[in-house]
């Protein structure tokens, strides 16, 4: 999973309030959503983020609300908005301390979760808002958005994905998630927990790997339903944590399958599910990469 951009003003909002009764409207929502306290999940579909509205967190939502941060004591009042790449900084700079509290005090900064932050559009910045509303999000290598269930507040951090995921080649770089009909790098066929195994210390990422091959192997027999990946032109292909992720307390790894070239200079494009595979290509010129956000 690669870094992810604070969001742009298209994701910053200044509606005006219209109440009509009781009844709020979608403006309304999408002012308070923009303005949620921590805790609050959001979610949205327009690329604009014009439908943006708080959501309960166990459904799939695209941002966690951890805590505004006012950065006026940094700008007077006078001040222009920072530009796009001071913004990402600031939310780096900012929002890090408070996002680690929330998440219960460690934040892996290889795992699942980014921290991000909402910032005033160029009205509201006119206006005196000098907040960051800082959050979390999960996103893919290239930064698009993944959405998530669950709260992030004490959950595990580790920078798994579903089986069933394929994830693109890109030169020879594994890239976002993409349908397994579309060639890809890797099938995510399950997860293990490493943390029975190495109970202590951070362990090499080799003995790492060498155990999670062995626990992959049934998950991985469960998944394909016993297909000899051998004779399909496949290879486990586990991960391994960075020490900062073990400190951090992620534990769990992916179980993946993959093609290697003929000439074993990195992963070949495989096309369709290791259930119900076609044979992966053994050119030695990588697929055209296509990636989603979903």
């Amino acid at each position: 999973m690669g870094a992810i951009l604070v969001l742009g003003t298209s994701m910053a909002f200044s509606w005006p309030v219209t109440v009509r009764g009781d009844v709020p409207t979608a403006a309304d929502e999408r002012e308070l959503a923009f303005d949620s306290p921590a805790g609050t999940c959001l979610f949205w579909t327009a690329p604009d983020g014009a439908d943006m509205r708080r959501v309960d967190c166990a459904e799939p939502h695209l941002f966690e609300v951890t805590g505004n941060i006012d950065i006026s004591a940094q700008f007077a009042e006078d001040a222009p908005p920072p530009e796009l790449e001071r913004w990402q900084e600031l939310a780096v700079e900012k929002c890090t301390p408070s996002v680690t509290e929330y998440l219960g005090g460690t934040l892996d900064p290889h795992g699942r979760y980014k921290v991000n932050a909402l910032k005033p559009s160029t009205v509201q910045w006119e206006d005196g808002d000098r907040k960051l509303r800082c959050g979390v999000q999960t996103a893919s290598r290239s930064g698009a958005l993944l959405p998530a269930t669950g709260s992030a507040a004490g959950a595990d951090q580790s920078g798994i994905h579903e089986p069933g995921t394929c994830l693109a080649l890109d030169g020879q770089v594994i890239g976002d998630p993409v349908p397994c009909t579309e060639a890809h790098a890797v099938e995510i066929v399950g997860n293990v927990d490493l943390s029975k195994a190495f109970p202590d210390e951070y362990p090499s990422e080799e003995a790492q790997i060498e155990k999670a091959i062995e626990l992959c192997d049934a998950v991985t027999k469960e998944y394909t339903n016993g297909v000899d990946l051998a004779k399909k032109g496949l290879i486990p292909y586990p991960d391994a944590l960075k020490e900062e992720s073990w400190v951090a307390g992620s534990r769990k790894v992916d179980c993946k399958v993959a093609a290697k070239l003929p000439n074993g200079s990195g992963l070949a494009p495989v096309t369709g599910s290791v259930r119900g595979i076609e044979q992966p290509t053994t050119t030695t010129k990588a697929a055209p990469t296509t990636t989603t956000g979903g």
